[in-house]
């Protein structure tokens, strides 16, 4: 018997009344299975990939792409700001984080 792949357009809800939508997927790292959701692009964000722990999703809800890119555009995400040597904890501003 075939492995399924498990792949589809949807909106999923994250515990924390947080929302993200995308291109959902199956993705093993380190052995633990996380959720992959790849964000499409859209007005003023470029395209991004976020992954979760399966246990944090509340929920999903199948759609198309064309409406999961509506709801991407939608979903304020706050930018991720990654820290450098030259770029500490410390010198990043309070309104940021």
């Amino acid at each position: 018997m075939a492995e399924q792949t498990f792949e589809i357009w949807a909106l999923v809800e994250l515990l924390g009344r947080q929302r993200i939508a995308g291109r959902v997927s199956e993705q093993v790292i380190a052995g633990a299975g996380f959720i992959r959701v790849d964000v499409p692009e859209t007005p003023g964000r470029p395209a991004h990939t976020r992954y979760y722990n399966p246990s944090a999703i509340y929920g999903m809800t199948p759609t198309d792409e064309a409406t999961a890119t509506r709801l991407a555009a939608s979903i304020y995400i706050p930018e991720i700001i990654p820290l450098t040597p030259a770029r500490q904890l410390t010198d990043i501003e309070e309104d940021e984080l």
